[in-house]
């Protein structure tokens, strides 16, 4: 798998992945998630390609000035358990160090054991936290 950064023309490909993968839910609409992604810190959204150009894997970090996010990370359903998203998730960690940050937080439904599993493996531990959100845009 290549990686690159997200281009335009990738959006239409982008989303199929991320509806193959589940990502896609009523309240988020995947195609404003990338316009504003591109609009804040676009180095940080990132594709994997397969060698016949295929995208096949996503991810969009992003950080702040205190805590580094990832969100998007996917890999087709057909292309998993092959360290895909691993490599990933170190070329976004790697970015994110190099912009000075801290520490990356993320947020995985409570229910997705093997994304909580995947975490785990690669050094993620579980914070006491409890997250809230608040929406400010209706999709």
């Amino acid at each position: 798998m290549q990686i690159r950064t997200f281009r335009l023309q990738d959006q239409d490909a982008v989303i199929r992945l991320w509806k193959d993968c589940g990502l896609v839910n009523p309240q988020n609409d995947p195609a404003k998630d990338i316009h504003r992604k591109l609009s804040i810190q676009p180095a940080l959204f990132l594709i994997g390609e397969d060698s016949n150009g295929k995208i096949i894997a996503s991810i969009m970090g992003g950080y702040e000035g205190h805590r580094g996010w990832i969100n998007y990370l996917a890999v087709h359903p057909s292309c998993q358990r092959r360290g895909f998203a691993r490599l990933l998730m170190q070329e976004i960690e790697i970015r994110l160090q190099e912009m000075g940050c801290p520490k990356i937080n993320l947020q995985v439904r409570d229910s997705n054991a093997d994304v909580l599993a995947f975490y785990h493996a690669i050094g993620y531990l579980q914070d006491p936290v409890i997250s809230f959100g608040k929406r400010l845009e209706q999709d």
